[in-house]
């Protein structure tokens, strides 16, 4: 399938944010984290993964409304972009010797605000760059390629890493710089080559009608069987894939120990789990196109569960690379088939305003997770049960998206 300069310049954009989740929110930062001295656990990330969780899940209804009016969707896209790749950025300002964890937590706040928020409007773009033929394809190739992109600025972090020492916070810090001008030069060619198709024309008193746009989306929502269905399982089963990739590292190393797992090869796998991700995802896209993305949506789903109870025996580092590789298999795809899935079953001159829904269902899930997490680490005194706490919303959003029709028809409106 060859690829529009709007749908490459749409793909590179998740080439640039996909390094920011994998050294921002899963690797580097959780051990700089973990290094002042007044922090207990890094598994209390999960406390602040919640805060940002929450702050996006409330704002992103209403901005996807407004943002549905004509030449609002790249204004409000760059807008938390470059909040996110500041903060990125600003991140190395904060060392560990400074004691100032709170502050290093706003900071990082403030790069999953930007990062999600940013999300919103680069997931509805889709829409836009695409056709419903082609969305499966490209969606995948965007995780796919921002998969194996991401392994660029995170292997030379890791390089930095290693002859800065693992114990010292100046590698990571330049970890932390080197993703956010990774992250800001490939943002420019979405910014440049591509533009909202579908749209709402102005009206006066924007803000007013997109409030009563909302409202009335809301409460016709459940109208919409499919998408109100839809909502529902994306809800409990991204939960637990947002869950895995925030708490990956905090729970491979309260479980197996500093000792039996070391800093640099806890990153080394999770660079293996990225390259493993690159085929896997394209290979989702071409059997979604066979067997449909509900089937594969299914597969990923099941192999997730698979993950989790496996995830409660590992006692060794052989043990955590087999699991990365199972994660890694399923991650990319049931992320990208789920956006594409989504934005076929949506009004298009709505798609702001319904990925703000699908990102509320989708943010209000993640708030969950990481949090029962950290709660049962606290409770239990083991880290090893809290993997069990994030099971039963996988086999909730299986339940609920075996109802969803077989027929991927868009809905009527």
């Amino acid at each position: 399938m060859k690829l529009t300069k709007e749908e490459k310049s749409w793909i590179l954009y998740d080439c640039g944010n996909s390094a920011y989740s994998i050294a921002i929110t899963t690797a580097l930062l959780p051990v700089v984290f973990g290094m002042f001295k007044n922090v207990q656990s890094s598994m209390d990330l999960g406390y602040f993964n919640t805060i940002a969780s929450i702050i996006v899940a409330v704002i992103s209804p209403v901005l996807g409304t407004i943002a549905d009016y004509k030449g609002m969707k790249k204004k409000f896209f760059a807008f938390f972009a470059a909040i996110g790749i500041l903060f990125t950025a600003a991140l190395a300002l904060i060392p560990p010797a400074s004691g100032l964890w709170q502050l290093l937590a706003l900071f990082y706040i403030m790069t999953s605000i930007g990062f999600a928020g940013s999300n919103i409007f680069y997931d509805s773009f889709l829409v836009d760059v695409s056709t419903d033929e082609r969305m499966d394809k490209v969606s995948t190739r965007g995780y796919a390629f921002g998969y194996i992109f991401s392994v660029i600025p995170f292997g030379i972090s890791l390089l930095v890493v290693l002859l800065m020492g693992m114990d010292n916070p100046i590698g990571y810090q330049i970890g932390f710089v080197i993703t956010a001008l990774w992250w800001g030069v490939l943002t420019i060619p979405i910014l440049k080559n591509v533009k909202q198709v579908y749209y709402v024309e102005p009206e006066p008193d924007p803000v007013k009608n997109s409030f009563k746009r909302l409202m009335t989306t809301f409460g016709n929502i459940r109208q919409h069987r499919t998408v109100f269905l839809f909502l529902i399982a994306y809800f409990l089963y991204i939960d637990g894939v947002d869950t895995i990739i925030k708490m990956v590292v905090p729970y491979a190393t309260s479980v197996l120990g500093s000792n039996a797992l070391d800093t640099f090869t806890l990153l080394g796998i999770l660079l293996v789990i990225q390259i493993i991700a690159f085929p896997f995802a394209i290979l989702y896209g071409n059997l979604a196109k066979k067997y449909s993305a509900r089937i594969m949506i299914i597969v990923g789903i099941v192999t997730y569960i698979i993950a989790c109870i496996a995830a409660y025996f590992i006692s060794s580092v052989w043990h955590i690379f087999i699991l990365g590789a199972l994660i890694g298999s399923a991650q990319g795809g049931i992320q990208a088939l789920s956006r594409s899935y989504f934005a076929k079953i949506i009004p298009k001159q709505n798609s702001n305003e319904f990925f703000g829904f699908y990102n509320i269902f989708g943010k209000f899930a993640a708030i969950i997770g990481p949090a029962l997490m950290a709660l049962t680490t606290d409770i239990t005194g083991n880290a090893q049960y809290s993997i069990f706490s994030i099971i039963p919303l996988f086999v909730g959003g299986l339940l609920v998206f075996l109802r969803l029709p077989k027929d991927e028809a868009r809905i009527e409106h």
